[in-house]
C-alpha cells in the first residue's frame, strides 16, 4: 500500500515537472519568436551559428583542459634550451650585417653594391647548399671523416644527425638553423679577401663550393661525435678552426690566385688604399661584437649555467684584444688606427672561440691580448708577402684562429699546459691546424683553378678601374654623390699627404 503511494506521487510529480518544463520551453520560444520577428533575417540567421560556435568552443576547452598535463622539468629544460638555441641563431645570422658593413667600410665607395650584393647573397647561398649536402656530411651517420644520410634535412629521427630525442637533445629544425649560420660565417669571410677584384659568379659558386662540400668534411671531424679529431682530444668549443680557420684558408688561397687591387703595389711596396666609411665599418665592428654572444655561449647548445660563464670570457678577450691592438699600432706607426682598434677586436674574438668555456678570465683576457698584438704584425706581413686583403680578413680569421686553437693547449684550466695538464692537449691541437688547414688549403685550390680555368676569376682592368659596382652590377650605391677622384692628395685637410678617404689617388 505504502509502495503504491509512492508511485503514485512520483507519477505526479514527473507529470508535473514535465507540465512545468512544457511551459518553460514554450514560454522561450515564443520570445525567441518575438526576437527574431524583430530581427533582419540576415541577422536572426546569426543567432543560431553563434550558439552552435559557442557550444563547439567550451567542448574544445574542456577537452583541451583534459588532455593537457603539466610538463615536466626535464621537458622545460628541453624547450628552455630550443629557445636559447634559436636565439642565438639569429644573433649569428645578424653578424652578417656586421660584415657587411664591416667589408664595405674598409672598401671604396665604387664597389660598395658588389660587396654589399655578395654578403647577402652567400648567407642565402649557404643555407641552401647546407641544406642540401652540407649539414648530412657534418653531422649524419659515417666514419670518421665523413657522414652521410638524411639529405636535403629528409630524416625526422634524430639519431641521423646524431642527436638524442628532445628534451634530452635539441629540435632537428633548431639544430640544423644554428650549424647553417655557422657555415655562413665561413664563406663570408672569404668575401672580405678577394673583395674590390673578383668576378661576382666566381665568387657565388666559391662559396657553394665551400660551405656543400670543404666546410661539412672537416667540421665532421671535429663535432659530429664521430670524427677522427675529435677522437684524439683535438678540442675546437664553438670554432676558431673549424670555422675561422677554414674561412681564412679558403680566403688566402684566393687572395693569392687573384693577385693585387691595381694601385696597391708601387715598385714592389705596398700601398695604403683606404676604405671610404669608416663609420659603417666600425657599427659593422659592434655588429659583430654583439654577435658574438650568440656564437659562443650558444655553442653550448643548452640554456645553463654556463652560457654566461661563455659571454664573459668572450666579453674579456674582444676587450683586451682592441686595447692592445690600438697600443701595439699607436707605437707601431705613431698613431693609434681605427681599422686596427676594429680588427683588435675581432682578433680577440676570433683567438677566444676555440677556449672560451674551460679558459679562466685571466686566461681569456691575455688569449684576447697576444690576438690583438698579433694581428697588427700580422696585416704588414701579408702585405709584404704580396697578398692583398682589403679588411684584413686572412690576418684577423686564419692567423687568430690558429693562435686561439693552441691556446686550448696553454690555458685550458683542465688540460692546458700552463695548468698542469701536460703537452697532450696542445699536441692535439697542433694535428688539428695542420690536417684541417691543409685538407682546406687543397681543396679550395682545386677550386679555385677550377673557376679561373672556366670563368677566369678576375674581372677586367678597366672594369676594376671604373669600380665593380658599375662593372657587375651596372649600379652605384651613392648615386649622385661625389665619386673617388686623382689630385686631391695634398688637399687642404690631409695633412698625411696620404691618399683620403673621400679623394684616393688609387683608380
Amino acid at each position: 500500500m505504502q509502495k503504491n503511494k509512492l508511485q503514485a506521487r512520483n507519477r505526479r510529480r514527473s507529470s508535473t515537472g514535465k507540465s512545468s518544463s512544457s511551459r518553460h520551453f514554450s514560454s522561450i520560444a515564443k520570445g525567441f519568436s518575438k526576437l527574431t520577428r524583430k530581427l533582419s533575417p540576415s541577422w536572426a540567421a546569426c543567432i543560431p551559428l553563434a550558439i552552435l560556435i559557442v557550444g563547439a568552443w567550451n567542448l574544445a576547452a574542456v577537452a583541451q583542459e583534459a588532455a593537457d598535463a603539466p610538463p615536466t622539468p626535464e621537458e622545460l629544460q628541453g624547450i628552455l634550451n630550443a629557445i636559447w638555441v634559436l636565439v642565438a641563431a639569429i644573433l649569428v645570422i645578424f653578424m652578417n650585417a656586421g660584415f657587411g658593413m664591416l667589408e664595405t667600410g674598409f672598401c671604396r665607395q665604387k664597389n660598395a653594391v658588389n660587396v654589399l650584393a655578395k654578403n647577402l647573397i652567400v648567407f642565402a647561398l649557404a643555407t641552401i647548399s647546407f641544406w642540401a649536402i652540407g649539414f648530412s656530411l657534418m653531422f649524419g651517420n659515417g666514419n670518421g671523416f665523413i657522414g652521410g644520410g638524411g639529405w636535403f634535412l629528409s630524416s625526422t629521427d634524430p639519431a641521423t644527425y646524431g642527436l638524442d630525442p628532445f628534451p634530452a637533445g635539441l629540435p632537428i629544425s633548431v639544430f640544423f638553423l644554428f650549424q647553417a649560420a655557422f657555415a655562413g660565417t665561413a664563406a663570408t669571410i672569404v668575401s672580405g679577401a678577394v673583395a674590390e677584384r673578383i668576378k661576382f659568379v666566381d665568387f657565388l659558386i666559391f662559396s657553394l663550393l665551400l660551405v656543400g662540400i670543404a666546410y661539412p668534411v672537416t667540421g665532421h671531424w671535429v663535432w659530429s661525435g664521430e670524427g677522427w679529431l675529435g677522437g684524439i682530444g683535438f678540442s675546437d668549443f664553438a670554432g676558431s678552426t673549424v670555422v675561422h680557420s677554414v674561412g681564412g684558408w679558403a680566403a688566402l688561397m684566393g687572395a693569392a690566385f687573384l693577385g693585387p687591387r691595381i694601385g696597391k703595389y708601387e715598385d714592389g711596396q705596398p700601398r695604403a688604399i683606404p676604405g671610404h666609411n669608416m663609420s659603417i665599418a666600425t657599427l659593422g665592428c659592434l655588429i659583430l661584437w654583439i654577435g658574438w654572444f650568440g656564437f659562443n655561449p650558444g655553442s653550448e647548445l643548452a640554456a645553463n649555467e654556463a652560457v654566461p660563464f661563455i659571454a664573459v670570457t668572450t666579453n674579456l678577450a674582444a676587450a683586451a684584444g682592441g686595447i692592445t691592438a690600438t697600443l701595439t699600432s699607436w707605437i707601431k706607426d705613431g698613431k693609434p688606427d681605427l681599422s686596427m682598434i676594429i680588427n683588435g677586436i675581432l682578433a680577440g674574438l676570433v683567438a677566444i672561440t676555440a677556449g672560451c668555456d674551460g679558459v679562466s678570465y685571466l686566461g681569456a683576457v691575455v688569449i684576447g691580448a697576444i690576438g690583438g698584438v698579433i694581428v697588427v704584425f700580422a696585416v704588414s706581413f701579408f702585405d709584404r708577402l704580396g697578398i692583398d686583403d682589403p679588411v684584413g680578413a686572412v690576418s684577423v680569421h686564419l692567423v687568430n684562429g690558429v693562435w686561439g686553437t693552441l691556446a686550448v693547449g696553454l690555458f685550458n684550466v683542465e688540460t692546458g699546459l700552463f695548468y698542469g695538464g701536460g703537452i697532450g692537449q696542445l699536441i692535439s691541437q697542433i694535428i688539428g691546424i695542420l690536417s684541417i688547414g691543409g685538407f682546406t688549403v687543397l681543396l679550395s685550390s682545386i677550386f679555385w683553378i677550377a673557376l679561373k680555368s672556366l670563368f677566369g676569376l678576375r674581372v677586367t682592368p678597366e672594369e676594376e678601374i671604373v669600380g665593380l659596382d658599375i662593372g657587375e652590377h651596372g649600379m652605384e650605391a651613392y648615386s649622385g654623390f661625389l665619386k673617388e677622384t686623382g689630385g686631391l692628395a695634398s688637399a687642404p685637410g690631409n695633412l698625411s699627404g696620404n691618399p683620403g678617404v673621400a679623394g684616393s689617388q688609387i683608380p
